[in-house]
């Protein structure tokens, strides 16, 4: 479709509306697919990029964008399976955790994509994870990560390193997952789970207490708090739904073809980022009046 013909979309979000922008952003062709994506505090968009290490060339992962999505940087030919990314600060700074997922790691960078650490032993599956998914870090600094699908577990890190809790296991019963894909921190001490072929998000305690269950989900895919009480979930409808950190529906919405992968999203201005796997793209939700 040429410039000249391509269609305004806009979606409603509880009280928000926003513009929809597809694709998005300077990302190189030729190396991977779009799996994640998350935003630091200037509002630069890290989008990580997926390949098969068996069979595609090493290329980087990890395509740093500014805010109006021209491309600063490009790093992480070392990640063999990117699945998941986050930013979050560590002792005050900034700090990029991949989940390395077929590679059973946890893999922790700077800003500018120098390694500085990791959890989980590399291509040691059991020694704890077993193909994670995905990764939060609490306000007082501990670090959960789900082992989506090996273990069907949740673990629960101290700031340094050290595992002092795991719990699930394989099910539909309350509080046991099939595929816990995606894993977000809310308030103090609690998570949001995705239990994706579970069709459910369940919402526990760090000591592993299951608090509630939030069903009415095909397939969810993945978590983002606002941290102003407001809880996105994607999932393969595909749609985006807006909750409360207690689970209450505010709103619903389809913003783009075939679901995605991944949420994340800018908490000053309210701008949200959807990855798309098919077609491999960013897309941007931008509110307007």
């Amino acid at each position: 479709m040429s410039e000249e013909k391509r269609e305004d979309l806009y979606v409603a979000l509880g009280a928000r509306r926003y513009r929809v922008e597809r694709p998005f952003g300077d990302l190189p062709g030729g190396c991977g697919i779009v799996s994640n994506a998350a935003v630091d505090l200037r509002g630069h968009i890290f989008v990580l990029l997926r390949r098969d290490s068996q069979r595609d060339p090493a290329t980087p992962a990890v395509i740093e964008l500014a805010p109006d999505g021209s491309r600063v940087a490009a790093w992480g030919e070392e990640i063999a399976d990117a699945h998941m990314i986050l930013v979050a600060e560590d002792a005050g700074e900034e700090r990029i955790y991949v989940v390395d997922r077929d590679a059973h790691e946890v893999m922790i960078f700077t800003l500018s994509g120098e390694r500085v650490g990791g959890l989980g032993e590399r291509h040691r599956p059991g020694r704890p994870f077993s193909h994670p998914t995905d990764v939060a870090v609490m306000p007082d600094g501990r670090i959960v990560v789900s082992d989506g699908y090996g273990n069907a577990r949740v673990h629960v890190f101290l700031p340094t390193g050290e595992l002092v809790e795991s719990f699930g296991e394989i099910g539909t019963a309350p509080g046991s997952f099939i595929t816990p894909h995606a894993v977000c921190a809310i308030a103090e001490d609690r998570i949001v789970v995705a239990d994706r072929e579970n069709h459910r998000l369940q919402r526990f305690a760090l000591d592993g207490r299951l608090l509630d269950v939030w069903q009415g989900f095909f397939r969810p895919q993945d978590i983002w708090s606002d941290g102003a009480g407001h809880v996105y979930v994607t999932d393969s409808v595909p749609s985006l739904a807006l909750l409360t950190e207690a689970g209450r529906r505010l709103g619903r919405c389809r913003p783009v073809l075939n679901g995605a992968h991944g949420i994340t999203g800018d908490r000053r201005s309210g701008v949200l980022y959807l990855s798309e796997g098919n077609p491999s793209r960013l897309t941007r939700l931008t509110p307007v009046a």
